[in-house]
């Protein structure tokens, strides 16, 4: 059962629960990128296109996060919709269904090949007790405009919530009937879409979700401009019983300590689950890509004090790789010892 309802403070992790950190992967699109010759960042379809086009290269990016250790794998599916399959693939609306639910599928035959070649048959069962869990990817609906407005929350103005809800649905319901463990709501920018997206989850009452929000330069605000912290904290207020966890993706790893610093003041006997997966620090332009790379930071300095914090999901996202993840799981396993090393000493 994935962490939900810990029992960790306001800004410590509790004795009883240090060891249950959550390593998610990195950003699918880069680390792909190690793996195909074709243009990803640009495309309208993003990664998902190859789903379609190269699904050996998509197992074998979910394989490169598994072996760097993630406890948690993301479908490829992020800015896959039913409109894009049928616009830019021309597939029928039933085939872009079905293709959803391949990136389930692919993520699903990336763990079976990652059991057989890495982990020993005497600890298959071991394994299946606790294997790595597959999540469905949720990206927001300003992905599909292709005018990088997942940053700013633009299209909230001139969308209909029920526009929005009537384009996530079938995504949805495609990634649960697939048989994904969880799902992700990310880069979620604006208050309106985050509350529609709790409430239209409550359609799938089997499934756990978390809610990541994209989030402004301020270290304040949702990317749209709202307060992060009421609006994070009314989100899961209205389905604590799904979602395990409510943060930020896709932000620079210097933005997210004012973020989340007092957001669980008043509730250290009920935290909100704490998830974290930060870009490299630079940002997207629509015309010329990844810029700012000089302010690409080293995410695993962050990790202690995000943890700290009452991260209990902590992965990368944008311009992170396989490398990365790993570098952030070794700063976890750090952290957890010296808790450990605390309790044995009695030191609060």
């Amino acid at each position: 059962m994935p962490p939900g309802n810990g029992s960790s403070t306001a800004c410590k992790q509790d004795s009883e629960d240090y060891q249950t950190i959550k390593l998610l992967d990195g950003g699918f699109a880069s680390q792909l990128s190690c793996h195909v010759r074709n243009q990803i960042d640009g495309d309208v379809l993003w990664s998902a296109r190859f789903l379609s086009t190269d699904p050996e290269a998509v197992i074998r990016t979910h394989l490169d996060f598994l072996i760097a250790g993630s406890n948690i794998i993301e479908t490829n599916t992020y800015q896959a919709s039913i409109g894009g399959f049928k616009e830019h693939l021309n597939l029928t609306e039933e085939e872009s269904y079905a293709l959803i639910k391949e990136a389930v599928y692919l993520a699903k035959s990336a763990l079976e090949r990652f059991k057989k070649e890495y982990i020993p048959v005497a600890d298959y069962a071991k394994f299946n007790n606790d294997r790595p869990l597959i999540v469905g990817s949720v990206g927001p609906y300003g992905a599909s405009l292709h005018d990088a407005s997942e940053y700013s929350g633009s299209y909230a103005k001139t969308t209909p919530v029920q526009t929005m809800r009537d384009w996530h649905r079938p995504r949805i319901a495609a990634l649960v009937e697939a048989g994904v463990d969880m799902l992700a709501l990310e880069t979620i920018p604006c208050k309106a879409e985050a509350e529609m997206l709790v409430q239209l989850i409550k359609e799938f009452p089997s499934v756990k979700a978390w809610l990541a929000f994209s989030c402004g330069q301020d270290g304040k605000s949702t990317a749209y401009g709202e307060n992060f912290q009421q609006t994070a904290k009314k989100c899961y207020e209205m389905n604590p019983q799904q979602l395990v966890a409510v943060g930020a993706n896709c932000l620079a790893p210097r933005l997210v300590e004012s973020l989340f610093t007092g957001i669980n003041k008043g509730r250290e006997n009920r935290p909100i689950p704490l998830i974290v997966y930060p870009n490299s620090g630079e940002s997207y332009n629509v015309e010329q890509g990844w810029i700012d790379r000089e302010k690409c930071e080293p995410v695993e300095t962050y990790i202690h004090k995000w943890l700290d914090l009452g991260v209990k999901y902590i992965g990368g996202c944008c311009r992170t790789y396989a490398a990365d993840v790993t570098r952030i799981g070794n700063e976890v396993r750090k952290w957890q010892f010296m808790q450990q090393e605390r309790q044995i000493n009695g030191v609060n």
